[in-house]
C-alpha cells in the first residue's frame, strides 16, 4: 500500500505543478472573477485546497487549534498556489517515512465543526490526494470559463507514463 501511495503522492505533487505553471499566466483580474463552481473564484479554489490540506497536516499531527491559511491571506495568489505545492511535498516527505503498519494506524481529530473522528493514515491519504484531484478538475474548468485554452492534462494515467521514461 505504500508505494501504491507514494506514488500518488508524487502524482499529487507532479499534477499540481503542472495547473502551477499554468496559473503562472493568469491576470491579476482573473483571479477574483466569478466563476460558476463550488467556489465563487479560482483563488477561493485554490485557497481551498490549500486550507484543506494544511488542516488535515494539523490533525494529523494532533494539533487540536486549528491554523486556517486563507483567514489572512494577503499576498499574491500564486503564493498560496507555492505554499499548496509545498504542503505537497510535507505530505510525501512524512508519507515516506511512515511504515506499512504506521499507515494502517488510526488518528483521532476534530473537524471544524467539532465533531469527532477517528481515521486510518491510509484513508486519510487516499482522501487527501483524491480531494486534490477533485478541485483540480474545478480549477480547469475555471481556468476554461475564464478563456484560458492552453491547460496542461493533470491525468493520473499522463503521469503514469512519464514515469517510463
Amino acid at each position: 500500500m505504500k508505494t501504491l501511495l507514494l506514488d500518488y503522492a508524487t502524482y499529487h505533487i507532479w499534477a499540481n505543478e503542472q495547473l502551477y505553471g499554468c496559473l503562472k499566466n493568469i491576470g491579476e483580474e482573473s483571479w477574483n472573477q466569478p466563476v460558476t463552481s463550488s467556489f465563487p473564484s479560482l483563488l477561493k479554489t485554490l485557497l481551498h485546497m490549500w486550507d484543506a490540506e494544511s488542516l488535515w497536516w494539523q490533525r494529523v499531527q494532533g494539533k487540536t487549534e486549528m491554523f486556517i491559511p486563507s483567514k489572512n491571506f494577503h499576498e499574491h495568489p500564486l503564493k498560496g498556489a507555492e505554499a499548496l505545492l509545498m504542503q505537497g511535498h510535507v505530505w510525501k516527505d512524512w508519507l515516506a517515512s511512515m511504515s506499512e503498519e504506521d499507515l494502517r494506524k488510526s488518528f483521532s481529530y476534530t473537524n471544524l465543526k467539532g465533531h469527532p473522528f477517528e481515521s486510518s493514515c491510509t484513508h486519510l491519504l487516499l482522501h487527501l490526494f483524491n480531494h486534490g484531484t477533485y478541485h483540480r478538475g474545478q480549477l480547469v474548468t475555471i481556468l476554461r470559463q475564464l478563456g484560458v485554452t492552453e491547460i496542461p492534462a493533470t491525468d493520473f494515467i499522463v503521469w503514469s507514463r512519464s514515469q517510463k521514461n
